[in-house]
C-alpha cells in the first residue's frame, strides 16, 4: 500500500486542492481531498490519471508499422517521458498485406510487454480506406475501398488486435464494412473523407463512433453544409480526435471544438517518427517527412505529415487557449480510455489501473507511474 499527494489532483471528473491517491497492487485503493500524511508527498503541480493516446504513428525516430521487437519496447518504455501510459500505434496507408503483417508484428509487441512501459491497447489502422481527395500525407497508390475481404485480412492478421479503424464512408462498401468492425469490437472513425454531413450521419447510424483529427483532411464546415466537422460537433454520437498542437488546427477553433462538443473531444497526437527528435529528414509509411524547428513534419511537398506533438503539451496547449484543466485533462484520459470501452483506465477512482502522472505546473511531465510503478521521474520523486 503507497500513497501519493499532491497540491491538486484531477480525479473523476472534479479537481480536489489538495488531494490524494491511495495505491496497493497496481491498481487505485482510495481517492480523497484535503491534507494527509502520504508516503509520497508532490511539491507542486497536479496528480492526474495517466494519458492515453488513440493516434500515435512513432516516436522518438521510429514508424510502427515496420519496427522490431526492440524498438517496439523502446517506445513504449519511453513514452511516459510525455505522460502516455496507453496508447494505440497507429499504420498509415500501405497494401492491406503490409498492415496485416503490421498487425502481426503488433501482437508480438503486445505479449512480450512487462509493466515497465507503456501500455500498447491495440492497433489503429489509419486507411487504406481513405478518399484520394482528402488524402493528405497518405500514398494514393495503396487507397481502396473496404471490401469485405480487406476489412476481413485486417481483423484475421492477430485477432484482438486491430481496436480501431479511419475510414471515409463514402467509400463503395463503407458502411457495409462499418457494421462488420463495430460488431468485431472495433472502433470505427471518420476521416480523410470527402463526405457531407448526410454521409457521415449514416456512417454514425452504422456505428462509427469518432471523427480522426477533426478539420484535418475532410470536407470543411461551411454554413450550408456542415462537412464532417459540422456533423461531428453536433452529433452526440461522435466523439472528435483534435490535433492541439496549433498547426493542425488554430487556437480559436480548438476552444470552439471544445465548446461545441463538451466531453467529446479527445486529444490525440498524430506524432509521428520525428517527435521527440532534433530537425531532420525521418519516415512515415515508407515515405520521407522533413522536421524543421517551430514547424510540424511535411512531406517534400508541403504537406502537413503527423506532429512532433507530446500528449502532455497538447494538455497544456489546451489549457493556455482557454480550456479549463479538467476538461483538458479529461479529453487526454477519460474520453480516449471510453471510446476503446475501457473503464480500468484513464481515470482515478477506486479500482482502476494505478497509471498516474505528475504534471509540473507548466503541465509538462515530472514523474509517471504505470500500474503504481514508478516508470519515470523517480529522482524528480525522491527530491
Amino acid at each position: 500500500m503507497a500513497s501519493i499527494s499532491a497540491p491538486r489532483v484531477v480525479a473523476d471528473g472534479r479537481l480536489l486542492a489538495p488531494g490524494w491517491v491511495e495505491v496497493a497492487s497496481g491498481r487505485v485503493v482510495e481517492v480523497g481531498e484535503g491534507d494527509t500524511a502520504a508516503d509520497v508527498s508532490l511539491p507542486e503541480g497536479v496528480l492526474v490519471p495517466g494519458l492515453v493516446d488513440l493516434q500515435v504513428n512513432g516516436f522518438f525516430g521510429i514508424d510502427f508499422i515496420d519496427a522490431t521487437p526492440e524498438q517496439w519496447d523502446d517506445v513504449a518504455r519511453r513514452l511516459p517521458e510525455t505522460g502516455v501510459t496507453g496508447f494505440v500505434p497507429t499504420f498509415i496507408t500501405a497494401p492491406v498485406d503490409e498492415l496485416a503483417e503490421g498487425l502481426r508484428r503488433a501482437r508480438a509487441a503486445m505479449d512480450a510487454q512487462d509493466r515497465a512501459a507503456a501500455r500498447i491497447l491495440g492497433v489503429h489502422t489509419e486507411g487504406p480506406f481513405l478518399s484520394d481527395r482528402r488524402r493528405g500525407a497518405h500514398n494514393p497508390a495503396y487507397l481502396c475501398d473496404p471490401t469485405p475481404a480487406a476489412v476481413a485480412t485486417l481483423l484475421e492478421a492477430a485477432p484482438g488486435t486491430l481496436v480501431l479503424v479511419t475510414l471515409a464512408p463514402e467509400r463503395l462498401g463503407a458502411l457495409e464494412a462499418i457494421r462488420r468492425l463495430v460488431d468485431a469490437g472495433v472502433l470505427v472513425s471518420v476521416g480523410h473523407t470527402d463526405a457531407v454531413a448526410e454521409q457521415v450521419a449514416a456512417a454514425a447510424d452504422a456505428g462509427a463512433r469518432m471523427v480522426t483529427h477533426l478539420f484535418n483532411a475532410q470536407r470543411p464546415l461551411h454554413h450550408r453544409e456542415p462537412g464532417t466537422p459540422g456533423q461531428a460537433l453536433v452529433d452526440a454520437r461522435l466523439t472528435c480526435g483534435l490535433i492541439v498542437d496549433l498547426h493542425h488546427v488554430a487556437a480559436k477553433v480548438c476552444r470552439l471544438a471544445f465548446a461545441a462538443a463538451s466531453g467529446r473531444v479527445a486529444l490525440v497526437t498524430d506524432a509521428v517518427a520525428a517527435a521527440g527528435m532534433p530537425p531532420g529528414r525521418y519516415i512515415l509509411g515508407g515515405e520521407p517527412v522533413i522536421l524543421e524547428p517551430g514547424r510540424p513534419p511535411l512531406r517534400e511537398d508541403g504537406t502537413i505529415a503527423g506532429s512532433g506533438l507530446r500528449l502532455d503539451e497538447a494538455v497544456a496547449n489546451a489549457v493556455a487557449v482557454g480550456v479549463d484543466l479538467v476538461t483538458a485533462v479529461d479529453a487526454a484520459t477519460r474520453v480516449p480510455a471510453d471510446l476503446l470501452g475501457r473503464h480500468d483506465f484513464g481515470r482515478l477512482q477506486p479500482g482502476s489501473l494505478a497509471d498516474l502522472v505528475w504534471l509540473d505546473d507548466d503541465l509538462r511531465t515530472r514523474a509517471t507511474w504505470v500500474g503504481g510503478e514508478l516508470v519515470h521521474g523517480g529522482s524528480e520523486v525522491a527530491a
